[in-house]
């Protein structure tokens, strides 16, 4: 039969249509072959294909055919009784050309193609490995013959299961002769010349699920499963590193080999290895016990070899850093001599002889230079640290009682605390007298129905600065105190103990008074909170929410929960919140804290 391509097919079958072109040239050789009286259809299937339509003597049809006509261009004229024409695949098809199906004439019957502008009949999901196909719509009078017939001419036929209603099922020997056989669905078979309509029928041709088609699959898919594992397992033996040689075993004769080896500074890696091997295998007896204690005392003589080769790896280390600290110095000195040059060049005596362009550049690399000054210098400072850090170390390791450096230390911590405090207390200052300035300045601007809100602001301002001042008196007082106590606290452990409660006291006082000055912008806030540490501190054991803001509404009658709520959360080092009872009288409480931290321990 003569096959063109179609697109709705072409999609649906991609790889099929190679398939179906060798087809096509075989069937149409030998069904043409039977009626020669009819050139025009040899002429019409050879056209479809490309080729120049010749006669089977090999004459041409058409004495005017044009190449270009065909569906495959570029392909030169074919003699279709070439050997071999029917096995060679035609090369593939553009997908946008159409297909032509066309009668095809058998011996016992003819098959009517389908009317091109229906839709392709739906089918199922193809199952792994199909071999066999479902074709039904069978005339009522065809036979087995008649499907070998028409069928056996599309490839090798295992065996055709043919039920009594128009159906049978054909397995063939290779998966891609389905693929020719579905191009059959939807042609109108007919028996010979009759009308009757027991010898007509209509195919359809689908995918059939077969279990031998899933046994073979599945046995191909365990055979390509089994090679691959080989392959990979191919793979890791070639990429595995050797195996260690073996250890060998114990004699006399190894033994003082390996005595030898031991005394050899290149194999006595390996030659312990095997000792050690030996003694865990258990090779030590009372007879060759002296020769085993020769080789561990080897061992042992090792150990002096060992630390002169780190002596001198050390020394060489020592000696490179020196000469990397006296390179770097160099270097260091010529990048500042190159800096002196931009900061000279920067003066106005020479920077008014430059252009605008060469100034931006003396500028851009003036900043450079300086960046890459302080990286260095930066370096060469970590590098000076850590040997200072070194030779404390070594210092303290030289000591005889560790205990001698311990107050020495605790005194400069001590030290370096108090003069964090003391910049606390310099930095609290400064903000009273800021906020002495501004209300000085908000009496100037203010009307005169404040004056007694702004007299009690500044007041308690007053006070916070007296407070301020006792406390720096009291830190003077203590440096003063730790000075004259740094020499007993190298030998009293109780006195420094002392000092460190004494700073402890002041940093939580700081942090009240600051928590203080934080909220003394409103007076409202400042005696709320006074009240409530007044009450809480007649409660020991706390009080509620809602406890302290009715004792409040009875003072205030506009303040709410939610300002209570607020005040006692700004405050944490005043006020702590705790949970107390259990199950149904859970109840959150608020405490009075602000003297916790005072208490000495």
């Amino acid at each position: 039969f003569t096959v063109g391509i179609l697109a709705e097919n072409q999609t649906a079958f991609p790889g099929v249509v190679s398939e179906l072109m060798c087809v096509s040239v075989i069937l149409g050789i030998r069904n043409i072959s039977m009626d020669m009286s009819n050139p025009n259809a040899w002429a019409t299937a050879m056209n479809n294909l490309g080729m120049a339509p010749m006669s089977m003597t090999g004459q041409p049809l058409l004495s005017d055919f044009d190449q270009g006509l065909g569906m495959m261009t570029g392909i030169g004229p074919m003699n279709p009784m070439m050997p071999g024409l029917g096995m060679v695949p035609p090369p593939p098809l553009p997908l946008d050309l159409p297909i032509v199906k066309e009668i095809i004439h058998c011996k016992s019957c003819t098959l009517f193609p389908p009317n091109p502008n229906l839709p392709f009949p739906a089918m199922r999901e193809r199952p792994p490995g199909c071999k066999t196909v479902f074709v039904g719509g069978l005339p009522e009078n065809a036979n087995e013959a008649l499907i070998v017939e028409v069928f056996g001419q599309l490839g090798e036929i295992i065996a055709i299961r043919k039920s009594k209603k128009n159906f049978c099922h054909i397995r063939f020997v290779e998966e891609f002769t389905v693929d020719r056989a579905l191009f059959l669905s939807g042609y109108r078979m007919r028996l010979g010349s009759s009308t009757d309509k027991k010898d007509t029928g209509r195919l359809h041709v689908d995918f059939a699920q077969a279990r031998d088609d899933l046994y073979e699959w599945e046995c191909r898919q365990r055979l390509y499963a089994r090679e691959e594992r080989h392959r990979r397992r191919m793979e890791e033996d070639r990429f595995r590193p050797p195996s260690p040689p073996p250890i060998v075993h114990y004699s006399d004769h190894e033994c003082s080999q390996l005595g030898d080896k031991i005394k050899d500074e290149a194999a006595f890696a390996e030659a312990v290895n095997v000792l050690l091997t030996w003694v865990e295998r258990g090779e030590v007896n009372r007879r060759n016990a002296n020769n085993f204690y020769s080789m561990i005392q080897s061992s042992n003589s090792h150990i002096r070899q060992l630390m002169s080769q780190k002596a001198t790896h050390e020394k060489e280390l020592e000696m490179a850093k020196d000469k990397f600290k006296t390179a770097l110095s160099g270097i260091l000195a010529q990048f500042e001599q190159i800096v002196s040059v931009f900061h000279a060049a920067s003066k106005q005596k020479a920077w008014d002889h430059f252009s605008k362009a060469q100034r931006k550049n003396l500028d851009m690399w003036r900043k450079q230079a300086e960046e890459i000054r302080n990286m260095q210098n930066e370096e060469l400072m970590g590098i000076r640290r850590e040997e200072e850090m070194e030779m404390s170390d070594d210092d303290m390791e030289d000591t005889h009682d560790p205990d001698d450096s311990g107050p020495v230390a605790q005194v400069e911590a001590l030290k370096e605390e108090n003069d964090s405090l003391r910049c606390q207390l310099d930095a609290y200052r400064n903000e009273v007298e800021l906020l002495k300035q501004e209300q000085g300045k908000n009496q100037e601007h203010t009307p005169p129905h404040h004056s007694e809100e702004d007299t009690i602001r500044q007041q308690q301002l007053t006070f916070l600065q007296q407070a301020l001042q006792g406390m720096q008196k009291q830190l003077l007082k203590m440096r003063e105190e730790k000075k004259q106590r740094e020499a007993e606290l190298e030998k009293s452990v109780e006195d420094k103990q002392q000092l460190e409660s004494q700073v402890q006291k002041l940093n939580y006082m700081l942090i009240w008074y600051s928590s203080l000055i934080d909220s003394c912008i409103d007076v409202s806030v400042c005696s709320s909170s006074g009240i409530i540490s007044t009450f809480l501190h007649v409660h020991p054991f706390g009080a509620s929410i809602e406890y302290i803001f009715s004792y409040l509404q009875q003072l205030d009658t506009k303040i709410n929960t939610g300002q209570v709520g607020a005040l006692l959360g700004r405050l944490p080092c005043t006020f702590r919140q705790e949970l107390t009872g259990v199950g149904a009288s859970l109840e959150k409480r608020w405490k009075f804290c602000g003297f916790e931290g005072i208490k000495t321990k």
